[in-house]
């Protein structure tokens, strides 16, 4: 049966991420060697790209997009928010009680907060940032992030050109992005969705940032949008999700 995990196996890295980046920063990480290589200013982990270091930015939108609440101890959600996409101009609205987050975002993730995907919207670049939504709102309380629109193209375009030869982030910051997490040949966009985010998320915070990238690129506030892209070929299905503020 096979398996997919954040080690390398066969040659083929199942998760890896670059960021984060500086604003300007156009430097790659390098996967070559198998191991989850991360890029950014000098100081490395713990600097302004760290999750909560930075306030969120206000963003324009359009929508609909619904995330729900924080998890209660049942493992039930509780109320809902509302976070518009970024392809309108307009503010970004959220709506809704925070039933659970009134304090504002948890310092830490839920421990072991594995909620199961949102049923899927037939978008599968939606189905990507309400998942990743949802662990921000479910599993810490976190804002959620904008789809990206204007960027999915692109990132289609780069996730088809990794997958084809170009390596894990062989084309990061090509779409603009300052972070990016890569789910390389995965066995279906589902498979991603509900289970190459969710080991991602795992991580939880710490260091070294080789080992929490993923994670901490997912929290960050300094990013307020999110573009996933997606390609299929013979060997799987290529996803990159780039971040940017």
């Amino acid at each position: 049966m096979r398996r997919w995990g954040f080690v390398v196996v066969v040659g083929a890295m199942a998760g890896c991420y670059v960021g984060p980046l500086d604003v300007g920063d156009g430097s790659t990480g390098d996967d070559s060697t198998g191991t989850m290589a991360s890029s950014g200013s000098p100081s490395g982990p713990g600097d302004a790209s760290a999750p909560g270091d930075a306030s969120n930015g206000s963003t324009s939108d359009s929508g609909p997009m619904s995330t729900s609440g924080p998890m209660g101890s049942s493992g039930d959600s509780v109320d809902t928010g509302t976070v518009m996409d970024d392809s309108s101009g307009g503010d970004e609205t959220t709506t809704g009680e925070m039933s659970g987050c009134e304090m504002g975002p948890l310092p830490e993730p839920i421990p072991g907060c594995a909620p199961a995907p949102p049923p899927s919207t037939g978008d599968i670049q939606q189905d990507c940032v309400d998942r990743i939504n949802q662990f921000r709102w479910e599993c810490q309380c976190l804002p959620p992030l904008v789809r990206w629109n204007a960027a999915e193209a692109c990132t289609d375009d780069q996730s088809a050109a990794d997958q084809n030869g170009g390596g894990p982030h062989g084309n990061f910051g090509s779409c603009g992005e300052n972070a990016q997490n890569t789910c390389p040949n995965w066995g279906s966009e589902q498979q991603i969705i509900s289970g190459c985010l969710q080991a991602m998320w795992d991580e939880g915070p710490g260091e070294p940032f080789s080992a929490h990238g993923h994670y901490i690129n997912m929290s960050s506030t300094n990013y307020t949008k999110v573009a996933c892209g997606f390609s299929s070929n013979g060997g799987g299905v290529w996803s990159n999700q780039n971040f940017a503020p």
